[in-house]
């Protein structure tokens, strides 16, 4: 059997890139997988909410395959992918000739996509889900919104995969926090990856600024581009507090430094789009607390092994609550982690992951016809 294997893949800036890396590497050692050729026996398909996804999508849909949604909303991708008529086609194909006119209202109000619930209570799947051998989720969330959508598709739902880091030495974390100008004794924050409105930069920063009054050893390290122009300049005056650090974008082995430099992370997602957090998954697979909304999306964590921020009107009355906590008992914190780091250890391996992708594809290949070539057009714009 060759499996063919469709994905961003490392220097690409997305978490997507590193887990298909990693899950690449070990499916190589079960058998044959090539990086998108033009003719396989089973094909691999990993989809997110970006344009980097757009030629995979469409070879998904050309050549069937198992599709791995790393969101299970792809509302976004269409806004960036077809103008007016096209999307509000999409949509009507997902939801009914009845909804014609909110998908048109949905185009013209696209600006306040990022965070209005709106879109992301519409998820728009059903076209590649009903087209897939199987759809492979990380979360009963993301399963659920893939039957709604597709109730006759085959689901599975397979762990998000931790591969352990080669961690720094304590002494190049310490010079870290000393380059940031962080005090002996401050308890360390870190919120990471891409800036979205979802990541409720604006609600943390906001706590933190309250807090900080009264808990001057609390410190936030916000690390990474931000979505857009607007939100950066939103939060422009809050990220200039002294109790703020900024860094850019951190690839690779600087990534590891900074997540290893701080005490706890922060990673809110609301409104969320079905997925499961690889930034969650590393700093709990390293021992760090991990402060996650309260969401079908995590509920597969065990009780303990992170803090859990109630999204709505008490979020920052939560997010406030849980950073002095942290803050001020340190041992908490270390138990938390702990946890964390054993439940990631337990459930969430690459040799896990691996063998049961490998069974998945094995057994779609042998109940499937043999597929034929891509066209030539997706052939060029295959990654």
């Amino acid at each position: 059997m060759t499996a063919g294997f469709y994905a961003p893949l490392p220097p690409a800036r997305t978490g997507v890139a590193d887990y298909a890396a990693a899950l690449l590497s070990d499916l190589r050692r079960r058998g044959r997988v090539e990086i998108a050729p033009a003719r396989c026996d089973v094909a691999l398909y990993h989809l997110g909410n970006n344009t980097q996804h757009a030629a995979i999508y469409r070879q998904a849909l050309e050549r069937p395959g198992v599709v791995v949604l790393h969101d299970a909303v792809l509302h976004h991708f269409y806004l960036g992918q077809l103008d007016e008529a096209a999307y509000t086609e999409e949509f009507v194909y997902n939801y009914g000739e009845w909804n014609r006119a909110l998908a048109r209202e949905l185009w013209r109000s696209r600006a306040a996509s990022g965070s209005d619930p709106r879109y992301f209570d519409y998820p728009m799947l059903r076209r590649v889900t009903e087209r897939a051998l199987a759809v492979v989720v990380h979360n009963p969330a993301a399963a659920k919104m893939v039957r709604r959508h597709a109730p006759a598709a085959r689901i599975v739902e397979i762990p998000h995969l931790f591969v352990p880091p080669e961690l720094p030495p304590e002494s190049e974390t310490l010079r870290f926090r000393e380059r940031l100008d962080v005090p002996p004794g401050a308890f360390l924050f870190g919120v990471f990856g891409y800036l979205r409105e979802t990541k409720r930069l604006l609600q943390v920063l906001d706590a933190f600024a309250a807090v900080a009054r009264e808990l001057p050893q609390a410190m936030l390290l916000v690390a990474g581009d931000f979505v857009s122009s607007d939100l950066e300049r939103s939060a422009a005056r809050l990220v200039a507090a002294p109790h703020v650090r900024r860094v850019p974008y951190l690839p690779g082995a600087e990534f590891w430094l900074a997540a290893s430099a701080v005490d706890a992370c922060i990673n809110l997602r609301y409104p969320a789009a079905g997925e499961t957090s690889g930034i969650t998954m590393r700093l709990m697979g390293i021992g760090k607390p991990v402060l996650v909304t309260e969401s079908a999306e995590c509920e597969c964590f065990p009780e303990g092994a992170v803090v859990r921020i109630e999204p709505g009107l008490n979020e920052r009355q939560s997010l406030s609550a849980h950073i002095v906590l942290l803050t001020s008992m340190s041992d908490v914190a270390h138990s938390i982690g702990q946890l964390a780091a054993g439940h990631i250890g337990t459930r969430h391996g690459l040799d896990l992951a691996g063998s049961l992708y490998w069974d998945l594809l094995c057994e779609c290949c042998a109940s499937s016809p043999p597929a034929p070539p891509l066209s030539a057009a997706n052939r060029d714009s295959s990654p």
